[in-house]
């Protein structure tokens, strides 16, 4: 591989004694982002068997196998899965829990840790995973931001290029760029920080005492900024919170385990007729489970396990249809708080400092120094007004790829190379990750892992469905000669 840097050219090629065949090149892989996706393809990679010379690369424009998610916070926010569930290994369950057992003796596979220290796993286990791989399997980590991708007008390989003028030569590439940030709200191109937060993860605001907040969107980005913010302010801010339905996430618990008596098979045909007879079949089966003994929790874990085949089992029209009525319920059940966060939450509405609402943001307007906010309560016809100190966009990503700002993904689509979901849920690619083109062709140098595989997959944000597609697409880059052949799909 040439690493090209100015005007200076770098050959990564080994030398070789003279009258000695050279070592066959290094094939090279380079994953772009290093947050958990591209951290665990990096990682299966360096540990699967590999038979030629592999050079895996590893560009972040942030903190190495950390993202945004893992970074270090003034706060210790909480995973929303417990520690038994969160190894990046599917083969090594516990692996996470061990590594966190290391620093908390008492720590147990249901506890609910801090996200700084998953990021200080993570960070550990691809150094191992580096440390052990064999000679001719080898790992370089590079600080940058990649803006566009091209074919090479001479070879096969692609070309990379970084913002700061960097350009790489990979035979393959795989993109991880993990979540986006939340859709911009009406009228807050007009705001300035702090009066508006765009995304509380890249910038974490500080509450102060005696300002009103309005945090957008009622999951669980709300309820960690709420309990940071309220702590912050020392009790003495008022938060309001919106959403379309105004529903807050369930909190997780324990639960006895209750064979159901009907499951994938019921769900499967359900599925096959349309999305009101799948909600009809999951509300039985947790009516099921609870009249048995049961927790209705139980069922979302089974149909979660099921969800790929009953997402690809409903039609276009239908699943228009869940997006536009189910949504909404199914991911205050599916995706939980730890339930001492639910406490707090619960606390924090009960003592008047948390006020909840369902309705949409019409208009962000400035006001002096503050923000006021005309919003429409659900089912109202007449738009009311709210006068805050600030606003915080805590919508979640916006996986629709037609709204992006990654310069990356945006050159992509232009080009034909990836397109964007008709739904608005992230890109096309096959069952293995490959994109797919305007031309309805299947890459066979550029991949995709990520929370966008959403299209095809739906469930594709947490770790325990993102370590299963890193490990599939590591096996099948492991197992691939790079051909670069294209396959056309309908």
């Amino acid at each position: 591989m040439d690493v090209h840097t100015g005007s200076r050219t770098f050959s990564t090629g080994a030398a070789h004694p003279p009258g000695e065949s050279p070592a066959s090149p290094a094939r090279t892989i380079v994953i772009v982002g290093a947050g958990f996706s591209g951290t665990a393809v990096a990682m299966n990679l360096l540990r699967l068997p590999q038979a030629q010379p592999l050079r895996v690369v590893l560009i972040e424009r942030e903190v190495m196998a950390r993202g945004t998610a893992y970074g270090r916070q003034h706060r210790a926010y909480l995973l929303n899965v417990p520690a038994g569930r969160m190894s990046a290994s599917s083969a090594d369950p516990l692996e996470f829990l061990a590594f966190a057992q290391r620093r908390h003796p008492d720590a147990t596979a249901a506890d609910f840790l801090p996200r700084e220290l998953y990021g200080e796993y993570l960070e550990s286990a691809l150094a191992c995973a580096a440390q052990a791989a064999p000679p001719h399997v080898q790992l370089e980590r590079i600080r940058g931001h990649v803006i566009a991708i091209e074919r090479e007008h001479r070879g096969a390989g692609l070309r990379l290029h970084l913002e700061n003028g960097l350009r790489l030569t990979a035979d393959t590439i795989v993109l991880a760029l993990g979540n986006p940030a939340p859709k911009p709200l009406p009228g807050s191109e007009r705001l300035p920080q702090p009066r508006y937060v765009a995304d509380p993860w890249r910038a974490p605001p500080q509450f102060r005492a005696g300002e009103t907040v309005l945090l957008v969107g009622t999951g669980l980005t709300m309820a960690d900024i709420a309990l940071a913010g309220d702590a912050a302010a020392q009790g003495r801010a008022t938060i309001h919170a919106i959403s379309r339905h105004g529903l807050i996430p369930a909190p997780q618990r324990e639960a006895r385990q209750v064979e159901p008596r009907s499951g994938a098979a019921t769900l499967a045909r359900a599925a096959a007729v349309s999305v009101r007879r799948l909600v009809r079949a999951v509300r039985s089966l947790a009516e099921d489970i609870e009249v048995r003994g049961g927790d209705w929790r139980e069922a979302v874990t089974l149909v979660r396990n099921l969800v790929p085949a009953l997402w690809q089992s409903l039609p276009a029209a239908e699943r228009r249809r869940f997006l536009r009525h189910v949504r909404g319920y199914w991911e205050v059940h599916r995706h939980r708080l730890p339930e001492r966060t639910w406490a707090a939450l619960s606390e924090l509405w009960r003592a008047g400092r948390l006020h909840v609402h369902a309705g949409r943001i019409e208009r962000l307007e400035p006001a002096d120094r503050q923000v006021r906010v005309r919003w429409r309560a659900r089912g109202a016809r007449s738009a009311k007004t709210l006068l805050v100190d600030r606003v915080i966009n805590c919508t979640g990503p916006d996986y629709d790829a037609r709204h992006s700002r990654e310069r990356l993904l945006r050159s992509l689509l232009a080009q034909g190379v990836a397109v964007a979901d008709p739904l608005g849920l992230g890109i096309r690619t096959d069952e293995r990750g490959a994109l797919i083109d305007a031309s309805g062709r299947v890459s066979g140098r550029l991949y995709y892992v990520g929370p966008m595989l959403r299209p095809r997959y739906w469930e594709t944000t947490a770790v325990p469905e993102l370590r299963v597609h890193a490990e599939r697409l590591a096996w099948h880059l492991a197992g691939d000669a790079g051909s670069g052949a294209h396959v056309r799909v309908a």
